[in-house]
């Protein structure tokens, strides 16, 4: 039988683990090594379904508030203690590009270089 991926991490209590034998379900191969759980498997069963929530919502801190009934500040407290167990994606700001000449944006619309909804883009 199946178990939840919540139960596995009841019963760790949140101690680092590595998952060492996965078996494809269809297949019924096993594969052996060490591996590490994606750290949002890591967090509890708790938290893992304020992230979904939290992403269903779109980001929306005011339906995070209706949802679980908190406060805006406990939610943003929530969202930060989640934030700084987590590796955040970090970029910079790409460069916007030089804008394009209306005669040049015409001419590779026409060529097909460019759809419609990116010459416009490129007029703005």
């Amino acid at each position: 039988m199946i178990k939840e991926w919540n139960e596995l991490t009841r019963l760790t209590g949140g101690a680092a683990l590595v998952v060492e034998r996965v078996r494809l379900t269809e297949s019924g191969i096993a594969i052996e090594g060490e591996f590490a759980p994606p750290v949002l498997a890591t967090l509890s069963a708790e938290d893992q379904v304020f992230i979904m929530a939290f992403i269903g919502a779109h980001g929306s801190i005011k339906d995070m508030e209706r949802l679980f009934g908190i406060s805006y500040p406990t939610v943003k407290n929530r969202l930060d203690k989640l934030a700084s167990r987590l590796k955040m994606v970090e970029f910079e700001a790409m460069p916007r590009p030089a804008a394009d000449s209306s005669k040049d944006v015409l001419e590779m619309l026409e060529r097909g270089e460019i759809s419609a909804d990116e010459a416009v883009r490129r007029l703005e």
